[in-house]
């Protein structure tokens, strides 16, 4: 069976069906809403693999958002993610909730392949319950640590109508952030051990913890962790919420009760649906800074031919922004310099303030070089990266207060190699960052670092 392209004819190539676009052809938005395991399955490796039908279905979804509340589980590597994951699915169940559960593996850096080995740790009673869905899928390379599309994987659970979302991130320790972007509840998972550490990384994911575990609470160094992780909280509150630190035992099921507590009363205070409400502000954004550099260009007084020009490049901006939205995709952990200055100029155009990172020295490991740039606007939307999610939260805040008072400052971050692998991280060595506020004429040319240390 074959099917031709757009150039039909006698002496046109015809693209032969895989096995794959037959399984997936047979997908319907029906199968999904009722909940099919068959569909469901299909529907994640079509958009896995960003097979034919894949954005079509995607979009017949979006009427059907909205109801599960997505709950993203992340952590060091070792902390025992995926045994607590086990855990929380048969509190759930007996709960009578429905869970499906999105489990991502790092990919292998030479094969590009991907062991899928959460999952074997998700073999308790629960797993087999027809109320629960569990599906690994591979980072594929994919910084931040979730998978390329992942957005859309929890799109499909949500219009399937389960009352709940897990996503596992991968194991990076402090180094990947973009389950911000996605989860109502971020429960951030700790390994005992961390210590004095504690102070050197809080720059990474503890700032975006809902609420932060200490498992394995039956470690030596588990009352230390709870304690340190305590004080942290203190520091991290917001607004009407106090950020819990709870222990754990997964194997054994001991504070599950109380985990899930916490979790059921920041989807109370916080709600649902926030991945939603971030696509609408990026959708509208986008649109707007359209609208205004089409404006702009008038005023100008370009020609005819300019501003149909403009009008064309303001209506691939929407458009981009709308493809931005439908795959739930975060902004790009890379940009190229002319990337980066564009985003800068445009930034500045519509009156915002905007900060410049700069990354001006390293040691040890580090997943950006010198000079790797993070352009920061004073809406909290970046571009660019100088960790590679490690400190980029933390950066981000940084330079949001310096657009505030225009005082720029270096800063530092990170743990030794020796203290990453005795508690299991994998975001070992330093990095210091330039940071600044970029005046309106300085916009088209990053700034050198007023001074380096050392």
């Amino acid at each position: 069976m074959h099917r031709n392209g757009a150039g039909d004819g006698p002496d046109a190539r015809p693209k032969t069906i895989s096995q794959e676009d037959k399984l997936t052809a047979s997908v319907s938005l029906q199968a999904v809403l009722g909940r099919s395991r068959i569909a469901l399955a299909r529907s994640v490796t079509m958009f896995d693999n960003d097979a034919p039908g894949a954005d079509e279905l995607h979009a017949s979804l979006a009427p059907h958002l909205g109801r599960a509340h997505v709950v993203g589980i992340t952590g060091a590597p070792g902390a025992g993610k995926s045994t607590l994951i086990d855990a929380l699915l048969s509190a759930l169940v007996a709960r009578d909730r429905s869970v499906a559960v999105v489990a991502v593996d790092p990919s292998s850096p030479v094969s590009g392949g991907a062991i899928l080995g959460d999952r074997v740790r998700m073999e308790g009673a629960a797993a087999s319950d027809d109320r629960v869905f569990v599906r690994s899928l591979s980072s594929r390379g994919h910084l931040g640590g979730l998978s390329r599309t992942t957005g859309r994987v929890i799109d499909l659970f949500d219009a399937a109508g389960f009352d709940v979302v897990l996503v596992e991130t991968v194991g990076t320790g402090q180094s990947e952030v973009e389950i911000r972007d996605f989860a109502d509840t971020r429960v951030v998972v700790c390994p005992p051990g961390l210590g004095d550490e504690v102070q050197a990384i809080k720059g990474g994911i503890m700032e975006i913890a809902d609420v932060l575990v200490v498992n394995k609470a039956d470690a030596p160094d588990a009352q230390r962790t709870w304690r340190d992780l305590r004080a942290l909280s203190r520091l991290r509150r917001q607004p009407g919420w106090a950020i819990p630190v709870v222990r754990t035992i997964a194997t054994s099921g001991e504070g599950i009760d109380e985990l899930v507590a916490q979790i059921d009363a920041h989807a109370t205070v916080s709600g649902r649906g926030s991945r939603l409400a971030l696509r609408r502000r990026a959708t509208e954004e986008a649109t707007e800074e359209a609208a205004e550099e089409a404006a702009g260009a008038q005023t100008a007084g370009r020609t005819d031919t300019g501003d149909a020009e403009t009008a064309a490049t303001g209506s691939g901006s929407a458009q981009a922004a709308g493809d931005t939205a439908r795959a739930g995709s975060a902004p790009a952990p890379h940009a190229s310099d002319d990337e980066l200055l564009t985003a800068m100029q445009r930034w500045r155009t519509a009156g915002k303030g905007v900060a410049l990172a700069t990354v001006v020295r390293t040691w040890g490991s580090s997943p950006r070089a010198e000079g790797s740039l993070l352009a920061v606007e004073q809406g909290g939307g970046f571009l660019g990266s100088v960790s590679g999610g490690c400190v980029e939260g933390a950066v981000i805040s940084e330079a949001l207060e310096v657009i505030a008072d225009g005082r720029p400052r270096m800063l530092e971050f990170g743990v030794s190699d020796e203290q990453a692998w005795e508690v299991g991280l994998a975001c070992g060595g330093k990095v210091q960052v330039w940071v600044e506020r970029v005046e309106p004429a300085a916009a088209m040319k990053p700034a050198e670092p007023a001074a380096r240390v050392g």
